[in-house]
């Protein structure tokens, strides 16, 4: 019985969980909190408002800063609490009685300002302000339904979502997934797959290593495929140009087509059927997976990466 009891005494203190509540204020303060660890975990924020800005700090350590100010009396609070399971931190930012509106946002500023090691993933969700990650060598998921995303020097894959804003990603190693209901998005470099959605932006990837899928509905899309892509291409758009750069040894098959301008290739390529100004079907050094190109609102033009 002692080692049975010693043995579940054991899991107990490996599963211990840190939580501590910091009340909700009426005024201004400064927040911060210091968590000590050991490997590479991930660091989540889940809150009802604020910007929230990573980057990658000092091995062992997660410190976290949160700036709060109450612009307009004591009915605006905002409380936060924090809890650590192992390498894992959790931040939570919550208003008592109920979820923000525009105005409640603009009477209370709230900005988390957060340092992990570099090795961390981060899983980061606000309802009203804008995110930005650098130099992380995890996995990164982000979403804001009022503000920009700013990502750079990614190491892990990437899921990027934004209702209210732009989308910029500077390099990342992993695969890209970027959606917004309301601005551009602009990736310069993702070593693998790629999938950018806008409903009211443009769309540029300035260089893709693995397959891409763009599509807009109130924009341009423009990317670079660098090398041979393993799966299908797609790059689409309602209202704007398409505009393609290839490697030149890409196999691949070409499909393109616009209701609202003409197709220019500008290297030699196997025409299949018949020629059109607005059309064109192609194959690329014997032909490979699919590149689709559509434009309802625009040209398309097709040029060689050398």
């Amino acid at each position: 019985m002692d080692r049975a009891e010693n043995s579940i005494k054991a899991v107990l203190v490996a599963a211990f969980v840190l939580a501590v509540l910091v009340p909700a204020l009426a005024g201004a303060d400064t927040v911060r909190r210091s968590f000590d660890v050991v490997g590479d975990g991930t660091l989540a924020i889940d809150t009802d408002l604020g910007g929230i800005d990573v980057r990658a700090g000092a091995a062992g350590r997660v410190l976290v800063t949160v700036e709060r100010e109450a612009r307009s009396g004591d009915d605006e609070d905002f409380e936060l609490s924090f809890d650590q399971s192992g390498d894992d931190v959790r931040v939570t930012g919550t208003r008592p009685g109920g979820s923000w509106g525009w105005n409640s946002g603009n009477r209370f500023r709230v900005h988390f300002e957060v340092e992990v090691p570099a090795g961390f993933s981060v899983d980061l969700s606000t309802s009203g302000g804008s995110i930005s990650v650098a130099s992380l060598s995890g996995d990164v998921a982000c979403a804001t339904s009022g503000g920009d995303v700013a990502l750079d020097d990614v190491g892990g894959r990437v899921d990027c979502r934004t209702s209210g804003g732009d989308i910029e990603i500077g390099k990342v190693a992993g695969t890209v997934l970027a959606k917004t209901s309301g601005g551009d998005i602009r990736i310069d470099r993702s070593g693998g797959s790629v999938v950018a959605k806008t409903s009211g932006g443009d769309i540029v990837v300035d260089e893709v290593l693995g397959s891409i899928e763009a599509s807009t509905s109130g924009g341009s899309v423009r990317a670079t495929i660098a090398s041979q892509p393993l799966a299908d291409c797609r790059l689409t758009t309602s209202g704007g140009r398409v505009e393609l750069t290839i490697d030149p040894s890409v196999a691949a098959n070409l499909d393109a087509k616009t209701s609202g301008g003409s197709v220019h290739v500008d290297f030699p390529v196997t025409v299949q059927g018949e020629i059109g100004r607005s059309s064109l079907q192609a194959v690329m050094n014997g032909g490979g997976p699919q590149i689709y190109l559509r434009t309802s609102g625009g040209g398309i033009h097709l040029k060689s990466l050398n």
